[in-house]
């Protein structure tokens, strides 16, 4: 009955988690942008566009500048969890490639990071008046099961260990539709239940930042209003019609 629940839990957060987050994506993509708002210093060229994205989702360049205690904690946290996620390939992947098993290592250190990280941005959601100001129940609740997710499974790797086996045989059989048993250990169980409750209210939480950094106009646009005309698509069609 166990192994029933869990494997109904996750195959329903996994089409919540893809089709919510598509259907995200799509109203990004199918937003109007009608001005031209890149924010100056902007590049002229599509390349220099491509890189300043690169710089803003590598570096966080933007909160770098704004707020240098802010962007250690938010850099921190961010490229920690990149190498945890990564990390936990080998429960989804059989046989595991050399290179994700040499960073296995690197995953255990970075999840320390990835809790310290956390700590300080919701730390600022308390200590920051005009933060705290603008801080809602959905902001606590993330950061909770982000922390939560963190917490429970460091306890796992150094307080009671579970069989790692066993739920990665539980992962590779739902991706192939044979289930197997899922160990029922508590803190696994927490584990797992905080990691699909994170993947079902993903897609209708602030954390699709995740994608819409890609797709605001004041970090993709070029900067050529001198020697382009912008028109959004919709403005173009009206143009067209009126000349017709």
């Amino acid at each position: 009955m166990l192994t029933t629940i869990y494997a109904c839990l996750f195959y329903v957060a996994t089409v919540v988690l893809v089709v919510g987050f598509a259907n995200r994506i799509r109203q990004f993509a199918t937003t109007p942008a009608p001005l031209k708002i890149p924010t100056m210093p902007a590049p002229t060229t599509k390349t220099g566009v491509a890189f300043r994205l690169f710089r803003e989702v590598a570096f966080f360049e933007s909160l770098f500048k704004a707020n240098k205690w802010i962007w250690v904690f938010g850099w921190v946290f961010h490229m920690a969890l990149a190498v945890v996620l990564i990390r936990h390939l080998r429960y989804f992947v059989q046989p595991v490639p050399e290179v994700l098993a040499l960073v296995q290592p690197f995953g255990v250190l970075a999840s320390f990071a990835m809790v310290a990280g956390l700590a300080g941005l919701w730390g600022r959601r308390f200590v920051v008046e005009r933060i705290r100001y603008i801080s809602r129940p959905s902001d606590h609740l993330m950061l909770a099961l982000l922390m939560g997710i963190g917490l429970s499974g460091m306890m796992m790797k150094f307080v009671a260990h579970t069989d790692i086996v066993a739920v990665k045989a539980f992962f590779l059989g739902l991706m192939r539709f044979q289930i197997q048993p899922i160990p029922a250990d508590p803190i696994l169980l927490v584990h797992l239940t905080l990691v699909a409750v994170l993947m079902i209210v993903f897609p209708f939480s602030k954390l699709v930042h995740s994608a819409g950094v890609f797709f605001s106009p004041s970090r993709n646009q070029v900067d050529n209003s001198r020697e382009v005309r912008h028109l959004a698509p919709w403005a173009a069609k009206l143009e067209a019609d009126r000349a017709r």
